[in-house]
């Protein structure tokens, strides 16, 4: 799977370990920063790694800053994208089960290292489960996109 992952100051560290997560389950990684510690605006990060997941050039996208809260909302504002804040493994199964989620944002700040790694595991791991009811529920959310 391809997966696209960004950062902002706050998630660089966390960033680090993700890319390195991913590489080692089998996955290609494409790096949309941010490239260090220094400070920086999440939006100029997240915004075009959920560009590059909703043209398809990824098949998912991975977003980190201090809470998740500030790239999952940027995310979210890119048509085609379903991002996903989560802070437990359970949340992570159910947004790519119920919600085909294809972008996953966590907070550098709320979840150790370990949890993040969990999380990001079953994540990826998480096929969307294509049951119908779940299917019209997405169609709807994309409609509100078009209106």
């Amino acid at each position: 799977m391809k997966i696209a992952v960004a950062c902002d100051h706050g998630g660089y560290d966390y960033k680090e370990i993700v890319k390195d997560l991913l590489l080692e389950m089998g996955h290609e990684v494409k790096d949309f920063g941010c490239p260090s510690t220094q400070s920086v605006d999440y939006t100029d990060f997240a915004a075009p790694c959920a560009k590059a997941v909703a043209s398809k050039e990824y098949d998912r996208g991975i977003v980190i800053c201090g809470t998740g809260i500030g790239v999952s909302i940027t995310a979210n504002k890119v048509k085609g994208i379903r991002c996903a804040l989560c802070s437990d493994p359970v949340s992570a199964q159910l947004t790519r089960l119920h919600n085909d989620s294809n972008m996953l944002a966590m907070g550098a700040r709320i979840i150790g290292v370990e949890m993040m790694k969990e999380i990001v595991r079953v994540w990826v791991e998480t096929p969307f489960s294509e049951d119908e009811r779940h299917i019209r529920r997405i169609k709807k959310i994309s409609e509100l996109e078009n209106e």
